[in-house]
């Protein structure tokens, strides 16, 4: 039995009542639209349009010899919805042949996914090597949660590749990054940082959660794993959690499924389902709201009450030929620099009245965040402005509101400033 993709079916009476719908070409040869809608559903014998929703903890078995062969992996199945349901199924089927990937296991949050896809390989004496330029509870778990069990850690100065050639040693197993990053929306080199880790012997984890999968495929650029809080674009509507880890094959099968499995990390059927019924709008709504995203970036590069604009669709990014290089588009998000500090961002924060101050991010409702006193509020002042997270930096995610009146509601704040 393939582990890395449960078999779609159940049993009912004796008789298969669930199967994958065909489709009459290859999924890899469907554009993304396509597949967003269509990839990896299954339909029952009631021949439902919309995906199915299983709500239920375990399943049933003919005769104690089946429940024994199902849980040998010598009769495919479901046993139980800690690690295996329909409706979870047909979600990592979608994202598997959105993403180009071959296997993977979807998780109760995105920190739940990042988490699982860096510690489940590791053991102690291993090392781990992360960009600096990281959300918050990522470096928790890079600073904090790895060193507990033995597992060495080094930060870089993720857009420098001396660094990342450096910091290699016998025993590194892991590099992981963000791209672009949280919140100053650097963009890294995956491809060359992908080179230097496999040269040492090492897995390239990448969280793709800014560029999302419409504009960005990390493991056609060299990544071994690439993971998502699916809580933001694929879910887009502020309703649920969710995140998903996507890899070889060998790579779940060696390292996520039993981890997974014992440990528990699951995401509920429920979520799944919201987010399954996420993704056939993705395409759509991430394109709607990168225009937006590079219109306000646009108005607010040449206002006099920001000292500085940040977005990577934009020729002024530092980064802009790599973006050109590896990101099919820019970004639903604009990083910028209220000048006056705190106090300025926080007036600007509290006069709009469309954006809404939130910590989240790819909402069709537009959102804001003071990453200085949330998302990052655990680091050191000097470690915050070495990431170019200043008391004045604000991050705006496009939502789906009419850019002009996203526009006339951030520059009437900025008059605020």
């Amino acid at each position: 039995m393939d582990i890395s993709r449960p078999v779609f079916f159940v049993t009912v009476f004796d008789e298969t009542v669930m199967s994958e719908v065909p489709m009459s070409k290859s999924p890899a040869t469907y554009r993304p639209e396509t597949r967003l809608v269509h990839s990896g559903t299954l339909r029952s014998q009631f021949g439902e349009t919309s995906e199915a929703l299983f709500l239920t903890q375990g399943y049933v078995y003919n005769s104690a010899e089946e429940c024994e062969a199902r849980f040998k992996g010598e009769d495919p199945g479901f046993i139980y919805s800690r690690y295996s349901n329909p409706t979870i199924s047909m979600f990592e089927r979608r994202m598997i042949e959105l993403e180009g990937a071959e296997a993977a296991r979807s998780a109760a949050t995105g920190m739940a996914a990042v988490t699982t896809a860096i510690l489940a390989p590791l053991k102690t004496g291993d090392h781990v090597v992360a960009s600096r330029a990281l959300f918050g509870s990522c470096l928790y778990v890079i600073q904090d949660l790895l060193p507990r069990y033995g597992i060495e850690t080094t930060l870089v100065d993720g857009l420098d590749l001396d660094q990342w050639q450096r910091a290699l040693r016998p025993n590194t197993k892991t590099f992981f990054l963000e791209s672009p990053t949280n919140p100053t929306l650097d963009v890294l080199d995956i491809p060359g940082i992908a080179e230097i880790a496999h040269k040492g012997g090492a897995r390239l984890v990448v969280d793709n959660v800014f560029a999302t999968p419409i504009w960005q495929s990390p493991l056609a650029l060299g990544a071994d794993v690439v993971v998502y809080s699916a809580t933001k674009h694929i879910d887009g509507q502020g309703r649920c959690l969710g995140g998903i880890i996507l890899s070889s094959e060998a790579f779940v099968a060696e390292h996520l499924h039993n981890f997974m499995r014992q440990t528990g990390p699951s995401i509920s059927p429920f979520n799944a389902w919201v987010l399954l019924k996420g993704l056939e709008t993705l395409a759509v709504r991430v394109r709607a709201q990168t225009d937006t995203a590079a219109s306000v970036a646009e108005v607010l590069a040449g206002h006099p009450k920001i000292s500085r604009l940040i977005y990577p669709g934009r020729a002024d990014h530092p980064q802009a030929a790599l973006v050109k290089k590896q990101m099919r588009g820019g970004s639903t998000l604009v990083g910028f620099e209220v000048k006056g500090g705190k106090a300025a961002a926080f007036r600007v924060l509290n006069e709009l009245k469309l954006a809404k101050i939130s910590n989240n991010l790819g909402d069709a409702k537009s959102l804001v965040t003071h990453p200085a006193t949330t998302t990052h509020q655990r680091l050191k002042p000097e470690d915050r402005a070495a990431l170019g997270i200043s008391e004045g930096f604000i991050r705006f995610s496009a939502g789906l509101e009419h850019a002009d009146d996203l526009i006339e509601d951030l520059t009437a704040a900025l008059e605020k400033a």
